[in-house]
């Protein structure tokens, strides 16, 4: 599994024309998943990302975590974050779990992330043509990839 996080101060999804997501400040997860992701992965991931520390705190220091700031979050499935480059000009997908399998890992990650956080996490839709339009804050964007855990 791969994600990419932005802190964002507001970030949407639209599907024709319909926004179907919104928040204000939290994160924007863009989610990436592969055959061989499991639920340890899922689990993992939502621990690592509730936890990170990439809010300011009164000083201004990155130093709070989305738990802490009781911040929202909205979850993309993004099967081109496994995108392979290295042969032509034309991105390869052939590491992108297929829709049976990435659909119900995908879900359960929205909910492992909805009960770490407390919170109902909003989401796009997965395979739809989305618009999603974010205010990156700070900028801060981090990549997380389970693969890398050590």
């Amino acid at each position: 599994m791969k994600a990419v996080i932005q802190r964002v101060s507001q970030a949407s999804v639209t599907i024709d024309g319909q926004k179907v997501a919104n928040i204000q400040s939290g994160l924007l997860i863009l989610l990436g998943i592969v055959n061989d992701d499991t639920q340890e992965d899922i689990k993992w991931l939502s621990n690592k990302i509730t936890n990170l520390r990439i809010f300011s705190d009164d000083n201004g220091v990155m130093n709070k975590s989305i738990l802490q700031i009781d911040g929202e979050a909205i979850v993309v499935s993004q099967f081109t974050l496994h995108a392979s480059t290295k042969k032509g000009n034309r991105p390869s997908y052939i590491y992108a779990a297929k829709p049976d399998i990435a659909v119900p890992l995908y879900e359960a990650f929205v909910k492992q992330l909805e009960s770490d956080l407390g919170k109902v996490v909003q989401t796009g839709e997965f395979g739809a043509d989305m618009k999603v339009e974010l205010l990156n804050d700070g900028p801060v964007t981090i990549i997380i990839d389970t693969k890398n855990k050590t």
